[in-house]
């Protein structure tokens, strides 16, 4: 009878759990630690994984550092890579390691890169390992909490909502002087400040200075918050960045300044000019490959900056959308197919756009309905070509360790200079009879 009330109750609960997950969730969370674990031990990871982003970060890495080995691996697995990171990251670095060497090894490459955070940023200097506490929950149960907790006391509790979402923050004076049965959210004040994981170093440090903030909670792009950066730090990274500095002034820095020496700027930036040139000279031998075209009909010299211009330019949009994707963290290299399918497709959209416009203009100026076909169907051809080197250039750099901040625009121009040059003067050629 126990095992057949016992398979009752594991169905009950699996229903549940798939059917209601954020209030499983929040039932999760209530329970004892050891009783939770007990009573999602024998739950498939397809079935808790839904419940599992309405967890607080704390309380989510709790249960996969406690549960069996093999369940945590599932769930982690089946997470998207932001949404673990964020529970990888409330973990003490032993679970944290114990964990990722059970995964998959991409993957782990993949979420380890996303909790590595640039240095200099809010990201760097946060740590991760933050309490969260839900609307609903009593004074009371709140004070308990805090008291079971290992670690620093915190001088500010953050609530969250059903996302996890910063929703408001408490003093713990004023959640030490409210009655046991007052909730949080009676309790919760607007938080006067918060900051992205990639903000600079130096807008962190504005802002604690602007509102006094002896803690300040940092988010990710979604409001939800990730990390707390504590006033010991700050301070820490302020010593950082006077040291560094003091480096180089003296020439020692890996990394160009401003007040770099002349030679050492001049090191790291010639190579690149040198490449510039040797590109420049293989547009213009594409250039010269339609020599007698552009002898023959001189209006092909009138109109051939307008198709490289414009396919430069869209080139640029699309390298300065992957870059700052890629700066911060919302794509990876590995996820260069569907980066790039994004932006042809916005390439082909914006060329036929522009084609309609220009090939009016072309018409007016010349009257010539070949000439309107050539840079019509030139133009859609270059911004297709400037969209996909914008998307992969920077994302090809970044897989090979390079900087794509340093190179990119020179390896961008050269394709859309060669690809506005040939697609024009190439149409040309075809189309001579029409002009």
């Amino acid at each position: 009878m126990n095992a057949e009330l016992a398979q009752v109750v594991e169905k009950l609960n699996r229903r549940y759990l798939r059917d209601h997950p954020g209030s499983a969730a929040r039932k999760l969370e209530a329970l004892p630690l050891d009783e939770a674990v007990e009573e999602i031990a024998t739950q498939s990871a397809p079935v808790l994984v839904p419940a599992w982003p309405s967890l607080g970060a704390d309380r989510g890495a709790a249960l996969l550092a406690h549960m069996a080995q093999t369940q945590a691996r599932n769930i982690l697995s089946g997470l998207l890579p932001t949404e673990a990171v964020r529970f990888l990251g409330a973990m003490n670095d032993e679970d944290r390691d114990r964990l990722l060497e059970t995964l998959d090894p991409d993957l782990r490459t993949q979420l380890r890169e996303l909790m590595t955070y640039p240095e200099n940023t809010a990201g760097s200097l946060m740590d991760t390992r933050v309490r969260t506490f839900r609307p609903d929950m009593l004074a009371a149960a709140a004070l308990a909490s805090l008291r079971d907790a290992q670690g620093r006391a915190p001088r500010t509790l953050f609530v969250v909502d059903a996302d996890n979402r910063l929703r408001g923050q408490v003093p713990i004076q004023e959640l030490a002087m409210a009655a046991p049965d007052t909730s949080l959210h009676d309790l919760a004040q607007p938080v006067p400040a918060a900051v992205n994981a990639m903000d600079p170093r130096d807008e962190v440090i504005q802002t604690v200075e602007k509102h006094r903030l002896t803690d300040l909670p940092v988010i990710d792009l979604d409001g939800r918050l990730i990390g707390l950066i504590q006033h010991g730090s700050l301070v820490q990274a302020l010593q950082q960045e006077a040291a560094a500095d003091i480096g180089a002034m003296v020439g020692v820095s890996p990394q160009e300044r401003a007040l770099s020496s002349p030679w050492f700027a001049v090191r790291k930036r010639l190579p690149w000019l040198q490449i510039n040139l040797v590109t420049a000279f293989a547009a213009a031998a594409v250039v010269g490959l339609f020599e007698s075209t552009i002898a023959k009909f001189t209006a092909l010299a009138v109109l051939l900056p307008v198709v490289a211009g414009q396919s430069g330019n869209a080139g640029a949009q699309a390298l300065a959308v992957t870059m700052r994707g890629l700066a911060l963290r919302e794509v990876t290299a590995r996820q260069w197919f569907s980066v790039t399918s994004k932006e042809v497709g916005v390439g082909l959209l914006n060329g036929i756009a522009v084609a309609v416009t220009c090939g009016l203009g072309v018409w007016v100026w010349s009257g010539s309905f070949g000439l309107v076909l050539v840079i019509c169907a030139s133009m859609v051809l270059a911004m297709v070509a400037a969209g996909f080197a914008g998307a992969v250039v920077p994302m090809m750099l970044t897989r090979l360790g390079q900087d794509p901040a340093q190179s990119s625009s020179i390896i961008l121009t050269t394709v859309t200079d060669i690809a506005g040059f040939f697609s024009f003067l190439g149409i040309a050629t075809l189309l001579s009879s029409l002009l």
